[in-house]
């Protein structure tokens, strides 16, 4: 009798705290309200899911929001999911891309029967169940949570690719991203799964602990590794898995190539940064060398790849591999040559890659914008000649396209030249100085096709006369980014440190 009169007081105490969730809580319970409404509005009245949609963005912004000004992290589910500030920090980037692609898509998909038209709003559901799954990926603490994060967000992308169920290259593209994507997740799955049999555990910081204790499997373990790299290799888009991301991005409807390029790029870093660095950093070695080769390789061919194209959307999927090429070399030269490291060493290489994935994402969003700014109803604003002559029709938004492109080229004072400038001082600093030359010289390749954009705009008399038609939250929208990446550019300490300070306090933890 006194064993039965124990358990109540037993059962809150093994109760899971759901605080840190309710972000993905309410963005679950939102997402499938939003999907009912919208089975009962008709067409005209489309308009409602995106405002929905939008509030439902603004409200897990307001939820995250409470819990980054905490500063704290915490784990909850068996130690299954963390809060911490790293996750905040990119989950409020995800809620910003997402709010921004939903503006910048709305007349695009609208016109293209995306939206209506038999389809209702499954465009912005399955964007918000995607947004879930980057959610569960940047705050996974376990193996079996970060897949399932993963599979959730790109089950929703391999949909929206293929959303324009008329048109053959969408469907091709969604095709060539399923193929790939199914065999990416095997191998990633595989790698998890030699993982768990070397150290018995999916938990990371469990996985740690036998790591670094050597009573793991080592051989096993890095045989994992492999196959893990090359699945988090695919989901970055970087050479020798990128054979996706020219042609996805190009077949892909505009709004959805935005889905693509922008926030599961931020999901992808931070399950990087989980995975490799806050759990397997005791094989640093290995996986640092199969990170260099990988940058080196993405750097080199997506510049080099980029100045033959003549679709701006394929342009910028070469591009958007030389910039995770980047990326990874801030999270391969955190650890020094030889695995030597020191705590300030750590911060400042993997708060400049996380610089960079940030302000790459804010970058490309306005870069894809502009691309569906000048789209419309029956053209696809997609070759780079549509871009001729664009200072004579658009002054304004010609400056906007410039401050983008010379962003991503990496020229001073822009939001890109600090981001690269972080990470080639990280390099330096690790005393691996033919990395940061090799870099800079691709780098000043790569900013050929850039200019090239530039050169049409102002130099060239423009092939298209028709009037440029937007919505005025777009043209706001479109202007507001614009000069962030020049604001943030000229005073970049602000996001930095905020970066910097998440780093620290996550690899604190």
């Amino acid at each position: 009798m006194n064993n039965i009169n124990l358990m109540p007081n037993l059962a809150p105490s093994l109760a899971p705290s759901l605080a840190p969730l309710y972000p993905e809580i309410f963005l679950l319970i939102a997402a499938s309200a939003i999907l009912l409404i919208d089975m009962f509005l008709s067409d005209k009245n489309r308009y409602l899911t995106y405002l929905l949609s939008l509030a439902t963005l603004a409200g897990c912004a307001a939820l995250t929001w409470c819990d980054f000004q905490a500063g704290l992290t915490v784990f909850t589910f068996n130690d299954m999911f963390v809060s911490d500030p790293m996750g905040h920090v990119l989950k409020l980037m995800s809620y910003l891309a997402c709010a921004l692609t939903f503006v910048y898509a709305r007349r695009y998909s609208t016109e293209r029967g995306m939206l209506g038209q038999g389809l209702g709003g499954e465009f912005y559901v399955l964007a918000l169940f995607t947004l879930l799954g980057q959610m569960v990926m940047i705050s996974g603490s376990n193996l079996l949570i970060i897949y399932l994060g993963l599979e959730l967000m790109s089950l929703c992308l391999y949909a929206l690719v293929a959303l324009r169920r008329d048109h053959v290259a969408s469907t091709e593209a969604s095709m060539k991203y399923f193929i790939l994507g199914a065999l990416a997740s095997g191998f990633l799955l595989y790698g998890m799964s030699m993982i768990y049999g070397a150290t018995g555990h999916l938990d990371l910081h469990e996985i740690e602990k036998v790591a670094s204790s050597a009573s793991g499997n080592k051989t096993i373990l890095v045989f994992g590794l492999v196959f893990l790299v090359a699945g988090l290799g695919f989901k970055l888009g970087t050479v020798p898995f990128h054979m996706w991301v020219p042609d996805v991005y190009q077949g892909a409807p505009t709004g959805v190539t935005l889905l693509l390029g922008g926030a599961p790029k931020l999901a992808a870093f931070a399950i990087c940064f989980r995975i490799l660095i806050d759990c397997l950093s005791v094989i640093g070695i290995e996986w640092q060398q199969m990170l260099m080769i990988m940058a080196v390789l993405s750097i080199g061919l997506g510049n080099l790849a980029a100045i033959a194209q003549t679709n701006i959307k394929r342009m910028l999927g070469y591009s958007t591999i030389s910039h995770m090429g980047f990326v990874l070399l801030g999270l391969a030269v955190g650890m020094g040559p030889n695995g030597s490291t020191t705590s300030l060493m750590l911060i400042g290489a993997y708060g400049a890659a996380m610089f960079y994935v940030v302000s790459y994402v804010l970058t490309t969003l306005g870069t894809f914008g502009m691309v569906m700014y000048l789209s419309r109803s029956g053209f696809e604003a997609e070759e780079v000649s549509d871009f001729k002559g664009l200072a004579h029709r658009s002054p304004w938004f010609a400056l906007i396209m410039l401050l983008l492109m010379f962003s991503l080229a990496g020229i001073p004072p822009l939001l890109g030249f600090q981001s690269k400038f972080l990470i080639l001082k990280a390099v330096v600093e690790s005393n691996q100085i033919w990395l940061a030359v090799f870099a800079v010289v691709f780098s000043l390749v790569g900013a050929f096709y850039y200019l090239r954009i530039v050169k049409l705009m102002y130099f060239d008399e423009p092939t298209d006369k028709n009037p440029i038609i937007a919505n005025t939250d777009m043209r706001l929208t479109l202007s507001v980014n614009g000069l962030a990446v020049l604001l943030l550019g000229l005073f970049p300490n602000g996001l930095m440190l905020v970066c910097s300070i998440a780093i620290g306090k996550t690899l604190a933890a």
